[in-house]
């Protein structure tokens, strides 16, 4: 055992316990994070501007949240709005008064109140473009004249990070390949395997090579989780598979499927063609280094949980609780989104 993490070792199973069972206690509705809103200002003249504003709709209902512009702002043209089925337009043409908005402050009235982040693009005509995400800690934007490429790099890199982080059926995909790999090399291996393949798809997807429809991808997400913890159980009974023998081409092949997941993400964004590869290679970025740190916080927690003293039966019903729980939520969730259909 000396080549091996000893990744179930009576520590780690308690501490994996742990883990699922914050996980799952997590409300389904945060299995991914809420539909981003998005607002886009594209500079038509002097102090004229054109502004569309998609809301995203909630058990049918507009998200509560309402542009507020600085009192020199004015409609020149009427709010036209159109529905989709999941999110709802208003375009429109406002007038400033001399200096245009550069400089100045656009609010978000009731973003507070919500879980929900705003992507805010902002396009001048003399080519500067603005990519800022809001949070509702923060429900505003200035309005910059010419942006720096870092702090739109930063915006697309973050984004990936909350993805990630928010997206409790990928991370519990991730703790059950932890499961699975019993040594580093398999751990190095398998997490590689994953973060190859979903970026391939991700890539592919994002840049319009690869279509298919969000809500299946998502049914067989859950599904992949809920064959992942039958997989573990079968190893813990003895038995062999090819996901015992090698996880990383069992990661590799799921991994092309939770990168369609992930390219919803930033189509959800509805961003223009031109920006779409810069935001696809921070966007990868930001997943990467949220997966990473998902990863490193369990062994640092597992690394402490290994200088706890109890008893060993209560490791060993962790494990398996754990196997259970994961295997329940991803069951869960694959029959609560067939039914979406």
């Amino acid at each position: 055992m000396s080549a091996r993490m000893k990744l179930l070792t009576s520590p780690c199973r308690l501490l994996f316990g742990v883990v699922v069972a914050l996980l799952v206690l997590v409300s389904n509705a945060l299995a991914h994070e809420i539909r981003p809103a998005y607002l886009q200002i594209d500079e038509m003249g002097a102090n004229r501007y054109k502004v569309v504003w998609r809301t995203p709709m909630l058990s049918g209902m507009r998200l509560p949240v309402a542009l507020r512009f600085p009192g020199s702002v004015r409609d020149a043209t009427a709010p036209a709005q159109r529905d989709l089925p999941d999110s709802l337009v208003e375009t429109r043409v406002i007038e400033t008064d001399a200096g245009g908005l550069a400089g100045k402050r656009v609010e978000f009235v009731g973003l507070q109140a919500t879980i929900t982040d705003v992507l805010v693009r902002v396009h001048m005509l003399d080519g500067a473009v603005t990519t800022t995400m809001i949070h509702p800690s923060q429900p505003w934007v200035d309005v910059a004249s010419r942006p720096g490429r870092l702090d739109v790099a930063k915006t697309f890199v973050t984004h990936g990070i909350e993805h990630i982080l928010f997206g409790y059926d990928h991370l519990l995909f991730v703790l059950a390949l932890m499961f699975i790999a019993r040594s580093w090399r398999a751990l190095l291996l398998t997490v590689t395997a994953f973060t190859a393949a979903h970026s391939i798809t991700l890539t592919l997807a994002t840049l319009g090579f690869v279509h298919v429809p969000g809500p299946p991808v998502e049914a067989a997400i859950a599904f992949s989780i809920l064959l992942l913890a039958c997989e573990i159980i079968r190893i813990q009974k003895g038995q062999t598979s090819l996901t015992a023998q090698r996880p990383w081409m069992v990661a590799f092949a799921f991994g092309l499927l939770h990168g369609l997941g992930f390219a919803g993400a930033l189509s959800e964004l509805a961003l223009p063609a031109g920006d779409i590869p810069f935001a696809l290679l921070f966007f990868n970025v930001g997943v990467e280094i949220g997966q990473l740190m998902f990863i490193a916080a369990v062994i640092g927690l597992i690394a402490l949980a290994r200088l706890a003293r109890y008893p060993a039966w209560l490791g060993r019903h962790a494990f398996a609780t754990a196997t259970y729980a994961i295997g329940a939520m991803s069951a869960f969730w694959f029959v609560e989104r067939v039914a979406a259909f």
